[in-house]
C-alpha cells in the first residue's frame, strides 16, 4: 500500500483519538453562572460573529478562581478576502486579572478533522467529565463536575475548534483546500489568533499554546508561522500525544523506524495486562525495552535479509518476551508487528483486544480470528459521555445555543488532508519537525513541554523521544525541551492520578517559563 494511503489511515485513527466526541450531558448550570448577554440561535454558519458571556467559578487547590466565559466565533477570511469560516471558540479569563501579565493558552485537539471538547471536557476546562478509568461507563446520565485540574490556575484558557470541526463551519463558496492542509491549517489558526489578540488586547500577554495528537505538529508549525509573519513571540509551547514526524508512528515497507518507536509501548501494555506476581514494575519495564528496542532490535532490522539465523531466533524471542505474544507469531511477522495485530494479538486467548487510544481499555471481539483490531475500545468507552456532556453544558452552562450538528471527528476533513509541504521534499514523510527547530532557534526563550502515556498505542512515547533526539537543537538550547510520561494512554487525562500530575509538571512549566 502506498505509504501515504498508509499514513492517512493511520493518522485518521490517531487523529480521531484526540478526537472523541463532543459532550455535556443535561446538567443544571451552577449558581455562580449568570447570563449578561442573550444568546444567538444558529442553525446555519454564521457570516457575522455572536458570543454568549457567562460568569462562574471553579476551586483549584483550594482556590477559589472567579472566571468570565466567552463562547462565540470569529470569521476567518480566504486569500481573496472574503469572508470564509465561522470558527467556534470558548474562552475563559480570569476575572480581575491584569491581561498584560496574565498568561493566555490557545488549545486545540487534532485528527486532523477533531474538535478541541476533549482538552476542554475532560482535561483542563472549569468543569469535568466524570469517567470511568480504564473500563466501560455505566452510561447516562453522566456527571459533570468541578475541575480541580483546570488551567486557570496558571493561564487564560482559548478553545478552539479547527475549521470544518465542531460548531467551526465553512461558509459556503468557501474552498475546503484552503484550509485542509498542513500549512494551510497553520495560516488559518494563526488567522484566529492574530484576530482573538487583537479583539482582546492580548498583545502583551504571555503566550502559550497548547496541542494534542495532530494538534502537536499543528503547535510546530503554527508557531513558527506566527512568529515569522505576525511577529507574535510565544513563550512556551505544550505538546501531548506528539507526533512531529509521521513516519514515526507509521510502520511498513520501506520504514523499520516505527517498529522501534512502537516496541516501548508495546512491552508496557503487555506490563499493564500481565498479572502475574512477579512482571517487575513498569519503569523496569520501560527501561529494558527501550534498551533492547534502540540497541538489539534496531540493528536486526538494520540489516534486514543479512540478518543470521541464529540472530532471528534470537531476537524473536527476546522480541515475544517482552511484549507478550508468542515467538512464533513474532517470527512470522518477521521480526515486524504491525501495531493494529499487537492490539488484536495480545488477549486474543481472551476474546478480547486493546484500544488504541489508549490500551488499558479491553473490547471484545469482533472476529475471534481476525488480523487486527476492529475497534478502538478506547474511545467506544468514553466518546458518548463526551458528545452528551458538551452540548447540554454549551446549551445550559454557557448559554450558548446553535443547533447544528457538533461533529467530533470529520472523516471528509481528514479524508481530503493535504500533508504535502511546499519547503519540504515532497518524497519525505510529512513532518514539522523543521518549523519547531527554527521557532525555537529564532526565539531562544521559547520553553517546549512534551507529554504522553505509556499506553498510547496511536502515538508512541518512543517516537517523541526519536523526534527530539534528532531536533538538531544547538546545545545550549536542548535543555528547553521537557519531557514528561505518565501511567496512561493517548488521552492522559482520562487517568485522574495521571491528570493530577500532568496538572502539577504545567504548574512547573509554566511557573519556570515566566520566571526565567
Amino acid at each position: 500500500m502506498p505509504f501515504f494511503m498508509r499514513l492517512q489511515q493511520i493518522v485518521a485513527s490517531v487523529a480521531c483519538l484526540a478526537v472523541l466526541g463532543s459532550a455535556l450531558g443535561a446538567h443544571p448550570a451552577p449558581a455562580s453562572a449568570k447570563q449578561t448577554h442573550k444568546p444567538h440561535p444558529a442553525a446555519a454558519p454564521m457570516a457575522d460573529e455572536h458570543n454568549s458571556v457567562t460568569h462562574g467559578t471553579v476551586t483549584v487547590g483550594g482556590q477559589s478562581i472567579a472566571y468570565t466565559a466567552t463562547t462565540g466565533n470569529l470569521i476567518l477570511k480566504d486569500k481573496k478576502g472574503k469572508p470564509a469560516v465561522s470558527v467556534f471558540y470558548v474562552a475563559y479569563t480570569k476575572d480581575g486579572a491584569d491581561r498584560s501579565q496574565r498568561p493566555v493558552t490557545f488549545l486545540y485537539n487534532g485528527g486532523p478533522g477533531c474538535a478541541s471538547s476533549p482538552l476542554h471536557m475532560f482535561a483542563f476546562g472549569p468543569r469535568r467529565i466524570e469517567v470511568a478509568n480504564a473500563k466501560p461507563n455505566s452510561g447516562p446520565p453522566f456527571k459533570l463536575i468541578n475541575n480541580g485540574d483546570s488551567l486557570l490556575d496558571k493561564s487564560d484558557l482559548i478553545f478552539i475548534d479547527a475549521p470544518g470541526t465542531g460548531y467551526s463551519k465553512l461558509l459556503p463558496g468557501a474552498d475546503p483546500k484552503d484550509f485542509y492542509g498542513i500549512d494551510q491549517d497553520a495560516a488559518a489558526f494563526a488567522q484566529f489568533i492574530e484576530r482573538y489578540v487583537t479583539l482582546n488586547d492580548r498583545w502583551n500577554s504571555p503566550k502559550f499554546l497548547l496541542g494534542e495528537s495532530y494538534g502537536t505538529p499543528r503547535s510546530a508549525a503554527l508557531v513558527d508561522y506566527l512568529q515569522n509573519n505576525d511577529n507574535m513571540q510565544f513563550n512556551g509551547v505544550i505538546l501531548l500525544s506528539s507526533v512531529l514526524d509521521f513516519d514515526t508512528i507509521a510502520p511498513g515497507p520501506g520504514n523499520d523506524l516505527a517498529y522501534i518507536t512502537y516496541l516501548p509501548t508495546e512491552a508496557a501494555v503487555r506490563w499493564y495486562h500481565d498479572t502475574s506476581s512477579n512482571k517487575g514494575s513498569l519503569q523496569a519495564t520501560i527501561d529494558a525495552a527501550r534498551s533492547f528496542a534502540n540497541g538489539p532490535y534496531a540493528s536486526a532490522l538494520l540489516q534486514g535479509n543479512r540478518l543470521s539465523h541464529d540472530q532471528f531466533v534470537k531476537i524473536a524471542g527476546e522480541f515475544a518476551r517482552m511484549t507478550g505474544l508468542s515467538q512464533t507469531y513474532v517470527e512470522q511477522s518477521n521480526l515486524r508487528v504491525q501495531p493494529g495485530r499487537f492490539e488484536k494479538e495480545l488477549l486474543r486467548a481472551e476474546g478480547k483486544q486493546t484500544g488504541r487510544l489508549d490500551a488499558r481499555y479491553t473490547g471484545y471481539d469482533l472476529d475471534q480470528i481476525g488480523d487486527s483490531a476492529e475497534y478502538d475500545a478506547a474511545d467506544a468507552d468514553v466518546s458518548n459521555a463526551l458528545q452528551s456532556q458538551f452540548i447540554s453544558y454549551a446549551h445550559n452552562t454557557l448559554h450558548y445555543t446553535n443547533d447544528a450538528h457538533y461533529p467530533q471527528c470529520v472523516g471528509p476533513v481528514n479524508q481530503n488532508w493535504d500533508y504535502t509541504r511546499k519547503s519540504i521534499f515532497g518524497w519525505l514523510a510529512p513532518t514539522t519537525s523543521p518549523d519547531l527547530q527554527e521557532a525555537m532557534t529564532t526565539n531562544p526563550n521559547l520553553r517546549v513541554f512534551v507529554g504522553g502515556g505509556y499506553f498510547d498505542m496511536a502515538t508512541p512515547f518512543g517516537a517523541a523521544e526519536w523526534t527530539f533526539s534528532h531536533l538538531g537543537l544547538q546545545p545550549a538550547l536542548q535543555s528547553h525541551v521537557q519531557m514528561h510520561f505518565y501511567d496512561s494512554g493517548h488521552m492522559v487525562y482520562l487517568n485522574p492520578n495521571a491528570l493530577a500530575q500532568f496538572h502539577g509538571d504545567l504548574d512547573h512549566f509554566y511557573d519556570s517559563v515566566l520566571s526565567h
